[in-house]
C-alpha cells in the first residue's frame, strides 16, 4: 500500500507528462506482479463496487474525533470530498500512530477490504474501519477511503499508464492497449501474460483499441489533396465494435462496456458472419428501413438510452427503438488483424463481406461525393438535414491506429445549437476540482419561472471557474446536500448538438452534449432565452426533416 500511495503522490504532484510516465515506469519496473496488476487495474479506472458509502465514513470519523459535525460539514463545503476531508483532519487529530508496517496492495484488495461486506452489524463495520485507519498514515487513509467508496481516480490517463507500463516491460504501446481492452481479472498470472513478449493469445471477446477522429484543423486541411480523402456522415449513436469469434458474437462500446444483451437483434444478424470477423461502426436507432435508404430518419439518442443498462431488452422496446449497425471499417478478416492495411483496402474487404452476408440490420456507411473544400463545407451545412452531427474525413491510405492520432481522421462537426440560460444550481466537481463548484445547472424562462433545462461542467477557463466559485459561495440561497441554489443572476450561452421532447424534464425538452460556450456578462437574467425559444429550435429541426423528406 505504501508504494502505491507513493506512486499516487508522485503522479498527483506534477503536471509534467514525462514525470508522470517516469513515475509509472519506475513503479512497474520494481513492483511484484501480484501488486502491479492491482495498481494497473486501479490506474486504468476499472470498475470497483462501492463497499462503504462516504456518509458511513463521515459518521465513523465523527464517532472517534472531537470535531463537531458543523465544523466537519464546513470543511467538506470547502474541500468537496469526504475522503480527503477525513485524511486532512487526521493530520491534526490522528487516531493512532501508524504502525509503519506495509501490507501488500494485493492483500488489501483481495482479503482485507472485502471484509466490509461480511460484517453483520454497524458497530462491527465501524470498528473494522477504525482498525484500518489506525494502521495508516493520513494520506494512506485518503487512498483507502477512495478504494472503499469506489471513487478512486488518479491524474493520469489510460494512455499515460500504458506508456509507462510499456517503458517498464518493453511491450509496445499498441500491443498493450489491445491486450488490455475489455475487463480483466487482476491476477499475477494475467499480469505476467500481459507483459510477456510471446504472442498474446487472442481472447475471443477482446476488441481492438478504437481509432478516434480529431477536431478538424481547417487551415491545415485546405492544403490537402482532396482526392486522397473520404467523407462520411458523423452519426449520433454508440460507437461500437462487433466481434464474431468462436461461434459467438460480442458487441463492445467505445467505453469498453460489453453491450451485447442490449442489442440482441444486431448480435443475431452477425451470427451469419464467418468466425474471425471484427467490424467497427455505429449503433443507431432508425425509424424503419435502413440508414442508407434515405427514406427514414434516425431517432434521437434517447431511443438508445432506453436500451442501455437493461439486462434484458423486451420485444416491445426493440419494436419501439429498432437498432441498426452502420459499418465504418473492418479490423479483422478470417482471424487476421488487417488494421495495417489502408482504409481503401479495408473498405473493399468490408463491402465484399456485407455483399456476401447481407442483412437489413447492417449496412456500410455512405461515402459522400465532394471535389472541393467548398463542397465539404456545403455537405457539413446539410448535416442536420440528415440528423447527423457533421462529417468524418478519413485518409484513404490510413491504417487503423490506436486512440486519437492527428492527421489521418478528422471530425468536421456542425456549429452547435445555442440558448442563453441562467445559472440556478451548482455542485462541487471531482478529482482536482473537488474543492471548486464546477458542475452547473442552467434554466430557461417559462413565464415568470426559471425552469431547469441542462447541466454542464465544461467550457470555462480556470480564471472564470475561480471567479464563479467565489461568487457561488457568497450568493448561495439554499443547500441541498452537495447542491447549492444560487441567486439567478448570471447568464451563460449553452451549446448543444441536438434537442428533443422529454417527459422526464420539467422544461419538456432534453438537449444532447450541453456545454458552456461563454459567460454572458453583458446580458441580464431577464433577457435569457425561454422554453418557447427552445421549442422553436425543435420545431425548426422537425421542419427541416420534413423538407428533406419531400425533396427525396
Amino acid at each position: 500500500m505504501k508504494r502505491f500511495t507513493q506512486l499516487f503522490q508522485e503522479i498527483d504532484a506534477t503536471t509534467s507528462t514525462n514525470e508522470k510516465v517516469q513515475a509509472i515506469q519506475n513503479y512497474f519496473t520494481e513492483e511484484e506482479p501480484a501488486n502491479a496488476v492491482w495498481a494497473l487495474y486501479l490506474l486504468l479506472g476499472k470498475t470497483r463496487k462501492r463497499l462503504i458509502t462516504s456518509r458511513v465514513l463521515r459518521d465513523v470519523f465523527l464517532s472517534i474525533s472531537d470535531i463537531p459535525e458543523w465544523l466537519f460539514e464546513d470543511c467538506y463545503a470547502h474541500v468537496g470530498d469526504s475522503a480527503e476531508v477525513i485524511s486532512l483532519l487526521m493530520q491534526d487529530t490522528p487516531i493512532a500512530e501508524a504502525s509503519g508496517s506495509d501490507i501488500a496492495l494485493s492483500t488489501w484488495m483481495e482479503t482485507i477490504l472485502p471484509q466490509a461486506k461480511k460484517v453483520e452489524s454497524e458497530a462491527e463495520l465501524y470498528q473494522l474501519v477504525i482498525s484500518w485507519w489506525s494502521a495508516l498514515t493520513p494520506f494512506e487513509v485518503f487512498i483507502l477511503n477512495k478504494l472503499l467508496t469506489g471513487a478512486f481516480r488518479v491524474g493520469a490517463s489510460a494512455k499515460l499508464v500504458i506508456k509507462g507500463l510499456s517503458a517498464a516491460c518493453g511491450v509496445s504501446e499498441p500491443e498493450l492497449a489491445h491486450r488490455l481492452m475489455g475487463d480483466f481479472e487482476p491476477t499475477a498470472a494475467f499480469y505476467e501474460h500481459l507483459i510477456g513478449h510471446d504472442q498474446a493469445q487472442i481472447v475471443p471477446s477482446r476488441p481492438y483499441p478504437f481509432f478516434l477522429a480529431s477536431p478538424l484543423e481547417e487551415e491545415r486541411f485546405q492544403t490537402e489533396d482532396l482526392s486522397r480523402w473520404q467523407a462520411e456522415w458523423k452519426w449520433d449513436g454508440i460507437r461500437a465494435q462487433v466481434i464474431r469469434r468462436a461461434d459467438e458474437v460480442f458487441i463492445w462500446s467505445r467505453g469498453e462496456d460489453l453491450i451485447t444483451p442490449q442489442f440482441p437483434e444486431i448480435a443475431t444478424a452477425f451470427q451469419t458472419m464467418p468466425n474471425g470477423t471484427v467490424l467497427d461502426g455505429e449503433i443507431v436507432c432508425w425509424e424503419g428501413g435502413s440508414p442508407e435508404s434515405g427514406t427514414e430518419r434516425p431517432m434521437s439518442f434517447n431511443a438508445l438510452q432506453k436500451r442501455l443498462g437493461r439486462k434484458r431488452v423486451t420485444q416491445k422496446v426493440m419494436d419501439e427503438n429498432p437498432a441498426h449497425f452502420i459499418a465504418y471499417d473492418m479490423l479483422e478478416q478470417n482471424g487476421q488483424d488487417i488494421r495495417d492495411k489502408t482504409l481503401s483496402d479495408r473498405r473493399q474487404c468490408l463491402l465484399s463481406l456485407l455483399e456476401q452476408h447481407s442483412s437489413t440490420r447492417i449496412t456500410p456507411s455512405t461515402v459522400l461525393t465532394f471535389n472541393t473544400w467548398e463542397d465539404l463545407k456545403a455537405l457539413r451545412e446539410r448535416s442536420r438535414d440528415y440528423d447527423a452531427e457533421g462529417l468524418v474525413l478519413k485518409a484513404l491510405d490510413s491504417p487503423y491506429l490506436v486512440g486519437r492520432k492527428r492527421g489521418s481522421w478528422w471530425k468536421f462537426k456542425v456549429d452547435p445549437m445555442t440558448l442563453d440560460a441562467v445559472l440556478i444550481y451548482a455542485q462541487a466537481g471531482s478529482g482536482k476540482r473537488a474543492n471548486l463548484f464546477t458542475d452547473y445547472t442552467f434554466a430557461l424562462w417559462k413565464g415568470d419561472e426559471l425552469v431547469p433545462f441542462a447541466k454542464a461542467y465544461s467550457g470555462l477557463d480556470n480564471a472564470e471557474i475561480d471567479a464563479l466559485d467565489r461568487w457561488i459561495r457568497k450568493h448561495t440561497i439554499e443547500k441541498f446536500g452537495p447542491v447549492r441554489s444560487v441567486e439567478p443572476i448570471h447568464v451563460f450561452e449553452i451549446g448543444f448538438e441536438g434537442i428533443s421532447l422529454s417527459k422526464r424534464h420539467k422544461s419538456g425538452i432534453a438537449v444532447r452534449f450541453p456545454r458552456i460556450l461563454r459567460w454572458r456578462t453583458d446580458k441580464p437574467a431577464q433577457e435569457a432565452d425561454t422554453v418557447e425559444t427552445a421549442m422553436t429550435l425543435l420545431d425548426n429541426a422537425v421542419e427541416e426533416k420534413l423538407e428533406q423528406d419531400n425533396e427525396q
